[in-house]
């Protein structure tokens, strides 16, 4: 019997002396991530590698199915489904169902690395990853293939850009507690995106885009060429209109209020770890950086970059919690939107009655509205680049 337990044992260990940065860019995430599940008792650093990987491999099962169906990188719109991939030269024809079955497996992989985080808790951890040797295993096949690196698919600025000094060329991170707070942010981010977009339960809109479209391409006939119009326009003007019939329905209000929690579960981590990573006092290959350390990207962040970034949160949050109201062209300047009762009685989108102010009438009170200062003050300090800066920082 104990032979045959050490026999398991061996089978499920790494390869001697290898560190859990070197088995992910020898198995990949699926992999690693399976060994560290069946662990008994894992390590601090260990329980953050499986938070760390179901995250990534969230993203990754994402990937997979848009590389299956051929589903390029022209959803420019939303999160995941913009990141370039290979080509698949032979890919299976996209399902709408497809389009829900990869949200619901974005959120639930979500789930799974916040039950590890839970676990995890704030107990200190060290973990260095070489972020090289990160990569998404986006055609399935189990071997690492020339564009799947983390770098040319989430375009990361690998010791680029915003320099502090000597670019560095190949960066290794020290993830410690206060990247737990932050991974879990982000975590709650891609949940409330799924939940927002299933929702609108989007899968009636798109099938019903695709079928009209087939139909109409029919009418082409046989004869050449194809209408050079619609090559180039064709399939933005499909997503567009598969958007906008999915927003007119009315959403589903438990759905709503779970995306409206969410986001607030993210300004939440967000503000626990800019309180963790405040007490650090080590300077090692920083992640996210407090005002005494350096990024170990290469990036310059300034040393005022946790409170301008924690007012733009306190504004979100406040405007989520309908303290400050959002703004409308014909409300005039003492009144707004109450994005909380919005997400509470969730409306159908109608551009035209939203953009003429009837629409949104019911949502509409007096009170303090919601400034732009603190984005413009946050967005001076990096320089203009306030976006890049959000999704580094979440």
């Amino acid at each position: 019997m104990r032979a045959l337990t050490l026999t398991l044992a061996l089978l499920a260990a790494p390869a001697s002396a290898e560190t859990l940065s070197e088995e992910i860019a020898r198995s990949g995430l699926a992999p690693t991530e399976a060994r560290l599940a069946a662990l008994p008792a894992p390590t601090n650093e260990e329980l953050f590698a499986l938070a760390g990987l179901r995250f990534l491999g969230g993203i990754e099962a994402a990937l997979q199915l848009r590389w299956q169906t051929g589903m390029q990188s022209d959803w420019s719109e939303l999160p995941i489904l913009r990141l370039p991939i290979p080509e698949n030269p032979a890919a299976r024809p996209f399902e709408p169902a497809d389009f829900t079955t990869l949200l619901k497996g974005l959120d639930a992989d979500m789930e799974d690395a916040r039950t590890a985080l839970a676990q995890l808790g704030d107990r200190p951890f060290a973990l260095d990853i070489r972020l090289a040797d990160l990569w998404f295993d986006i055609d399935g096949d189990g071997a690492r293939s020339a564009g799947e690196d983390l770098g040319s698919v989430a375009g990361l600025i690998l010791g680029g850009g915003r320099a502090t000094g000597a670019p560095v060329d190949d960066p290794v991170i020290t993830f410690d507690t206060a990247d737990a707070a932050w991974l879990s942010a982000y975590t709650n981010l891609l949940s409330g995106f799924a939940s927002a977009a299933l929702a609108y339960d989007p899968e009636p809109a798109i099938r019903r885009v695709m079928e009209s479209s087939v139909a109409m391409r029919a009418l082409w006939g046989d004869v050449p060429p194809p209408n050079a119009f619609d090559m180039m326009f064709g399939r933005q003007v499909d997503r567009i209109a598969m958007v906008l019939h999915a927003l007119s329905q009315t959403p589903d209000k438990a759905l709503a209020a779970d995306a409206h929690a969410h986001l607030l579960a993210m300004i939440a981590e967000n503000r626990r770890f800019w309180s963790l990573v405040a007490l650090e006092t080590d300077n090692r290959n920083e992640w996210v950086p407090n005002a005494t350390q350096v990024s170990g990207l290469g990036l310059f962040v300034p040393p005022e970059t946790s409170g301008r970034w924690q007012a733009v949160l306190a504004d979100a949050e406040k405007a989520l919690n309908g303290e400050l109201l959002i703004p409308h062209w014909r409300y005039g300047g003492a009144a707004g939107i109450n994005l909380k009762k919005a997400f509470e009685n969730p409306p159908a989108v109608d551009l035209v009655s939203w953009i003429q102010g009837e629409g949104l009438l019911p949502y509409a009170e007096t009170g303090t509205r919601l400034s732009t200062q603190s984005w413009r003050d946050f967005e001076t300090l990096v320089s203009g680049d306030g976006v890049l800066f959000a999704i580094f920082l979440n």
